[in-house]
């Protein structure tokens, strides 16, 4: 991080909120058309810092996917339906009588997809009035703080991610259920690090939500293993914590981070709007 917080930004302000991760953005109103020194200049902060956060914006369904566009090609979410008006607006909602959030498990978005997305951008439509904040944690440094044995151990390995890892599936039951949809089966083979195709770095690649084993190993032969390297990705030094308020956004990078969705705030109701922009095959 220490190179990204030294750089000059002229049309950008970028204020982090953590040594490991994360920034805010000032000086930005998104739902207007962004001229593209400006557009560079974000870019560049979110791959220097891994999630950006912008506040007090007033954004339209169809406004958020027109800032989306600047950055990548949006996707549809397998699971979920997305707006009437905006399909590739995702609904992301917990009602007050509901005690499960959805996705409240550390995890990198739909990594049993074969080409996992790039990166995604949430939007705060209505919040509780205490709670509900989103962790994130920085998966280059998850790799790089490894032992040089563990490193080799892991080079060749590649994880199976699957859509009905139980605990991230479990999180899911309520919007099916409201849409009378049913949980897809979804398997992607992904190298256990990855390397990033933008900064060359490389990431850990496995995430407690949807990697269920080693391919060639079997579920209890990988347990411990994974076990130990989950347990180790979300270590507190390598995170951020953001508490949103209405009109927040947050937009981070699905190659390189984790993040978590704190269910802490039962009895209130929260909606936010997700756009999930498209990414490559992992190497």
């Amino acid at each position: 991080m220490e190179n990204a917080v030294r750089r000059t930004y002229r049309h950008i302000e970028v204020r982090p909120i953590a040594g490991a991760l994360g920034a805010e953005i000032h000086g930005v109103e998104i739902a207007r058309p962004l001229d593209g020194a400006v557009v560079s200049e974000i870019r560049q902060a979110f791959l220097d810092h891994l999630v950006l956060f912008f506040r007090n914006q007033t954004l339209t369904p169809q406004e958020q996917l027109a800032f989306a566009q600047r950055f990548g090609q949006p996707m549809e979410y397998p699971q979920l339906k997305g707006l009437p008006e905006c399909p590739l607006i995702t609904p992301v909602i917990k009602r007050e009588h509901e005690r499960v959030n959805f996705g409240g498990v550390w995890h990198s978005d739909t990594t049993y997809l074969e080409r996992p997305p790039m990166a995604s951008m949430l939007y705060a439509v209505e919040i509780p009035p205490y709670g509900g904040d989103t962790l994130f944690a920085n998966q280059y440094l998850a790799y790089e703080t490894l032992s040089e044995g563990l490193k080799k151990t892991l080079a060749g390995l590649v994880g199976i991610n699957s859509s009905t890892k139980a605990d991230a599936s479990k999180t899911r039951e309520d919007r099916l259920r409201d849409t009378g949809a049913e949980l897809k089966v979804l398997v992607g083979e992904h190298p256990v690090v990855r390397t990033h195709p933008e900064t060359g770095r490389k990431a850990l690649y496995v995430n407690g939500g949807h990697t269920t084993q080693f391919k060639g190993w079997t579920e209890r032969e990988s347990r411990p293993l994974l076990d130990d390297l989950f347990e180790h990705q979300v270590r507190p030094e390598f995170t951020c914590r953001f508490r949103w308020e209405p009109g927040s956004l947050a937009f981070w990078d699905n190659r390189c981070t984790q993040h978590n969705p704190v269910n802490d705030y039962h009895g209130f109701r929260r909606v936010m709007h997700r756009v999930t922009l498209a990414g490559e095959t992992p190497y």
